[in-house]
């Protein structure tokens, strides 16, 4: 159906359009307040300037489309894929968008006044100089998002995952951070009045220059200019104390590569080394070996996690902790005498060993540590 056809059919009063392909349709400018496009599929469509108020967007693949300054007032677009849309400029106030997903997408400029945004997935959108303010974006990934500059007063962000944000001169005053990960976020010359940052992981993230007058901090302090030279200095080392932490992520060929979101390990603070749990994958055919061998599985994971511990400066008399999981816990015995070979009993680290009912790939073993690198 063409361009025309389709508007001629909404003209004559037509609504529901249901489950359709409209892949790479051209409707820029076009009224379609109220147009039903439950499950349809509009991906690479043109609806920039269109005006689709009070339109029913549920389960609808918008993937890649432009809405630049469309008028969204009111859209139902829960569980919409809007991943890598433009839609900047566009007005969303009073839209429902709960578990949507916007990763990728450029939302700089977009109003969201009264948007419910609830458990939305925003990963690698552009919000820059977006207005949110007082909206609740709860339990939302907006993992390395650009927020820039955007006005985010009394916005929740609670149990949210900001990893790697750029927050930078966003105006965060009475925000709602409380258990949020901002691990790596840049909250440089940000706005944080009175922020509540309760619990929140802030792990490596940089605050220079933010304001954090009256804020709560994750410890539960609030944080509080102080005009003595000394308690200043006082002050800013209880910040960088809570917020200025090394870290460095280990990576080894000699190992498997990580096959989901995380690092082989991190050296944290430049002491302590947190190592993945690690299986029977060779990482020379990158694939798991011994499939029905307990004993040999747990001689390759025990490789794997030597070269990591290499790669990082570190030997099998560094490790603190380590945690064993058996997809059956009568392997224990086998398991243990390899493992043995690796700890002498009065140097042994500490140690966890718990049956699971599957793990990756459906190995038989799995084992992560903790070490402590001397020096």
């Amino acid at each position: 159906m063409s361009a025309e056809e389709f508007l001629e059919r909404y003209a004559a009063g037509i609504r529901q359009f249901h489950k359709g392909n409209r892949q790479g349709i051209d409707l820029r400018g076009a009224d379609l307040s109220e147009i039903d496009l439950f499950s349809a599929n509009w991906n690479g469509a043109d609806l920039s300037e269109a005006t689709l108020t009070r339109a029913k967007l549920n389960h609808t693949s918008l993937s890649r489309v432009s809405l630049t300054n469309a008028n969204l007032v009111g859209i139902e677009g829960s569980s919409t894929n809007l991943s890598w849309a433009d839609l900047s400029g566009a007005d969303l106030s009073c839209a429902n968008l709960n578990n949507a997903n916007l990763s990728g997408a450029d939302l700089a400029r977009v109003n969201f006044t009264q948007v419910k945004l609830t458990e939305v997935n925003f990963s690698g959108a552009n919000l820059q100089k977006a207005k949110i303010r007082g909206v609740t974006l709860e339990k939302c990934n907006l993992s390395e998002v650009d927020l820039a500059e955007a006005d985010l007063a009394r916005v929740s962000f609670k149990e949210a995952n900001l990893n790697k944000a750029c927050l930078q001169r966003a105006n965060l005053e009475r925000a709602c951070l409380a258990d949020a990960n901002l691990m790596m976020a840049n909250l440089d010359g940000a706005n944080l009045k009175k922020a509540n940052l309760t619990g929140a992981n802030i792990y490596g993230a940089t605050f220079k220059d933010a304001d954090l007058t009256g804020a709560i901090m994750p410890d539960g302090e609030v944080y509080k200019p102080i005009a003595s030279e000394i308690e200043i200095g006082k002050q800013v080392a209880s910040l960088e104390k809570v917020i200025s932490m090394t870290r460095k992520v280990i990576r080894t060929d000699n190992a498997p590569a990580p096959v989901g979101p995380y690092n082989q390990a991190i050296a944290a603070s430049g002491q302590l080394l947190f190592v993945a749990g690690q299986i029977a994958i060779d990482p020379r055919l990158g694939d798991v070996v011994y499939t029905d061998d307990v004993k040999k599985q747990t001689e390759q994971v025990m490789a794997n996690l030597e070269a990591i511990l290499t790669e990082a400066g570190a030997t099998f008399a560094d490790v603190v902790k380590t945690t064993v999981f058996l997809a059956d816990m009568n392997d224990f015995a086998a398991v243990n005498a390899v493992y043995a070979k690796y700890f002498p009993e009065n140097t042994a680290p500490a140690r966890a060993c718990v049956e699971v009912s599957r793990l990756p790939k459906n190995v038989l073993v799995e084992i992560e540590c903790i070490a402590v690198i001397s020096g």
